[in-house]
C-alpha cells in the first residue's frame, strides 16, 4: 500500500511548483523585444479618453510597452518562436486589472460603448495563445480576484473567485476544510481556477475526480455589455439546456467568468498503485478499455508507448501502463484489483513502486518527452491532446505519429493515453523538430496542419483539455461542421459587438482576420 500523501499531497513533497521556475526563467531571460509584432496586425488603439476612463474604473491601469509584453506572455510555442526573434506576440494593449466583479463590469461596460475589443487574462499558462490580443485594445486581468468567498461542508462545495491560483488554492482547501479539488493540471502553480473553467481543462487524476466540467456547479459571468448573471447551482435539472456549459470552454469569448461554485471531496487516507508493459501501445489501450468498462475509475491510468516509456520511466523496451488510485480503501482496492486482472492477461507486473514514486517526482516537469534531444536554436517541442473512442485510437495514434513524423525537420513524435473514460480516451503527443531557425514557424503549421488532418478524417474531437486559442481556430469549423453555425450564432447573440476575446476559437471577428487564418 502507498501513502495517500504521496498521490494527494505534493505539497509535502515540494513538487506542486515545479513548474513555477521555468516560468519565472522564461518571463525574466527573454529579451522585452523591440521587433514587429508577431501576431498582430494593425490593432486596436484604445483612445486616451477611454485609457482614462478605465483609469478611475479599475485597480490599475498599464501601457507601458515593457509591461504589455510582459504581461501578454504565455505558454504557447507559437508565440515563443516569435519572442526568440524579438518579435513580442502581441506589444500593443492596454492592461487593465481588475479587483473585484464590480470593477470587471465596469470596464466591460466601458469597452463595449467604445467597441473596444476585450481580452480576459489570468495565469497564462496557456498554450494555444487563448489569452494573446490579436487585435489589440484592453487586456483585462483577473488576477485580483483571488478569494475563496465561502465553503459548504455538508454538501462539499466551494465558492471561489475565478484569478484564484491553483496552488493557493488547494493549499486553503486542504489546510482549512480538509478537502481538495482532485484537479491536478501540469500548470498547477501558474494556472487560475477561471482559466481551468475557461479552458475546459483536465487533471492528471481526472479519471477519479473528473474534468474540470464536471466539477462546475455554477459560474458567475459578466457579458460583454457588463451585465452579469449567475448559471448552474443545482446538482442536476431538468429546465432546459445546461446553460453553464456554454461558459465552460468559451475562452473568454462569450463572457467573462468571475466566480464559480465547485465540487470537493474529503481528502483520501489511502492510495495503490501498479505498472504493467505492454508489447504493442494498442494492446496497453485495449487493456485500458476493459478496465473502464469493468467499471473501475483508478485516479490514474496513463499508457506511455516506448518513447516516453523510456524517456519517462527507463524502460524503453515496452509501452508502460501505469494505475494509481486514491480514497476509501474498498474502492480502490477494488479498482485496482480490477485492473490487475485485466493487465496480467498481457504480461507480469513491473516493478509498481519504482514507476510510481518516479512519476510522483516528474510529473509536474513540463516538456518531459524533449529529454534526450539537444535543443539549438532551432528546436522545437510542443504538444497535441486529443480524444476519440476507443474503436479509433490506436489508428489515429499510429497516423497522427506517422503524420508528424513525414514533416521534413522532425526528430520524433510520441504519445501517451492521459485520460480514459468507458468510451474513448485521450491520447496526449509530443513533437519535436530541428530546423533552421528562420524555418520553425513554417515547420510548425506543417507539423499541426498533417496531425489536425488525421483527427479531422476520423471525426476524432481536436483538444481535449488545453482549448482551441489561436492555434487551433483554423481547424474548428470543418471539425464542427454544420454545428459551427449554431456557435457563430451564440457568440453573436451573448456579444453582439464581437468585442470579447476576437480572433479566438475560429470564430469570426469584426476587429479583421486572426493572424492564423
Amino acid at each position: 500500500m502507498i501513502s495517500r500523501q504521496t498521490i494527494t499531497h505534493p505539497f509535502n513533497r515540494g513538487n506542486y511548483t515545479v513548474g513555477a521556475p521555468s516560468v519565472a526563467k522564461w518571463a525574466q531571460n527573454t529579451p522585452i523585444g523591440d521587433g514587429e509584432a508577431a501576431l498582430q496586425v494593425d490593432p486596436v488603439e484604445v483612445p486616451e479618453s477611454v485609457v482614462e476612463a478605465l483609469r478611475e474604473a479599475a485597480h490599475a491601469v498599464h501601457t507601458s510597452h515593457e509591461e504589455v509584453v510582459t504581461r501578454t506572455r504565455d505558454w504557447w510555442a507559437g508565440s515563443m518562436i516569435g519572442e526568440t526573434e524579438g518579435r513580442p506576440a502581441t506589444p500593443n494593449a492596454v492592461i487593465v486589472e481588475a479587483a473585484d466583479a464590480d470593477q470587471v463590469a465596469a470596464v466591460l461596460r466601458i469597452c463595449h460603448e467604445a467597441g473596444i475589443p476585450v481580452t480576459p487574462s489570468a495565469g497564462r499558462s496557456n498554450v494555444t495563445g487563448a489569452a494573446l490580443p490579436v487585435f489589440g485594445g484592453v487586456v483585462l486581468d483577473v488576477c485580483g480576484l483571488n478569494q475563496i468567498i465561502a465553503f459548504d461542508a455538508e454538501s462539499n462545495i466551494v465558492d471561489v473567485q475565478a484569478g484564484m491560483f491553483g496552488d493557493l488554492f488547494e493549499k486553503q482547501l486542504q489546510e482549512e476544510y480538509g478537502v481538495t479539488t482532485g484537479h491536478w493540471p501540469s500548470a498547477f502553480a501558474v494556472s487560475t481556477v477561471g482559466g481551468w473553467i475557461a479552458c475546459r481543462g483536465a487533471g492528471q487524476l481526472s479519471t477519479r475526480y473528473g474534468k474540470i466540467e464536471d466539477m462546475v456547479v455554477g459560474v458567475d459571468v459578466v457579458h460583454a455589455d457588463g451585465t452579469r448573471a449567475t448559471y448552474g447551482d443545482y446538482a442536476r435539472a431538468a429546465i432546459g439546456p445546461d446553460l453553464r456549459q456554454l461558459f465552460v470552454g468559451s475562452e473568454g469569448t462569450l463572457g467573462v467568468i468571475i466566480s464559480a461554485r465547485l465540487r470537493v471531496h474529503p481528502l483520501p487516507e489511502y492510495a495503490s498503485a501498479a505498472a504493467y508493459g505492454f508489447k504493442t501501445f494498442a494492446e496497453g489501450l485495449d487493456a485500458c478499455r476493459r478496465i473502464m468498462q469493468r467499471g473501475a475509475t483508478p485516479a490514474v491510468l496513463r499508457l506511455y508507448d516506448t518513447l516516453e516509456s523510456g524517456t519517462h520511466f527507463g524502460h524503453p523496451e515496452t509501452n508502460l501502463l501505469l494505475i494509481a488510485d486514491e480514497g476509501d480503501p474498498a474502492i480502490v482496492d477494488a479498482s485496482v484489483k480490477v485492473a490487475k486482472e485485466v493487465c496480467e492477461e498481457y504480461g507480469p507486473e513491473l516493478d509498481s513502486q519504482a514507476v510510481f514514486e518516479r512519476w510522483l517526482d516528474e510529473r509536474m516537469l513540463v516538456g518531459k518527452s524533449a529529454d534526450g534531444f539537444k535543443p539549438g536554436p532551432g528546436f522545437v517541442a510542443d504538444t497535441l491532446e486529443m480524444a476519440a473512442s476507443w474503436t479509433d485510437l490506436p489508428l489515429i495514434y499510429d497516423e497522427v505519429v506517422a503524420a508528424i513524423q513525414a514533416v521534413d525537420g522532425t526528430l520524433a513524435a510520441s504519445a501517451h493515453q492521459s485520460h480514459a473514460y468507458t468510451d474513448g480516451a485521450c491520447v496526449y503527443f509530443s513533437l519535436r523538430g530541428n530546423v533552421a531557425p528562420e524555418s520553425r514557424r513554417d515547420w510548425y503549421r506543417k507539423v499541426w496542419d498533417a496531425a489536425n488532418a488525421v483527427l479531422i478524417k476520423h471525426a476524432a474531437v481536436l483538444s481535449h483539455h488545453h482549448g482551441c486559442g489561436l492555434l487551433r481556430g483554423p481547424y474548428l469549423e470543418e471539425s464542427l461542421g454544420t454545428g459551427f453555425a449554431t456557435f457563430v450564432a451564440v457568440k453573436n447573440a451573448l456579444d453582439p459587438a464581437g468585442i470579447l476575446n476576437p480572433g479566438k476559437l475560429g470564430l469570426p471577428s469584426r476587429f479583421g482576420t486572426s493572424p492564423l487564418s
